[in-house]
């Protein structure tokens, strides 16, 4: 499974980045979403 898991890494290095900049983003609009009624 580990071998799996590298592999698949490996093959996806350059969408890598990305994929990891969507997750902060979808993080931060949550984030933003869920506080939002506390600041209105």
């Amino acid at each position: 499974m580990i071998q799996t898991v590298t592999d698949a890494m490996s093959r996806n290095k350059a969408t890598l980045w990305q994929d990891a900049l969507g997750v902060i983003s979808l993080s931060v609009i949550l984030f933003g979403a869920l506080h939002l009624p506390a600041l209105i």
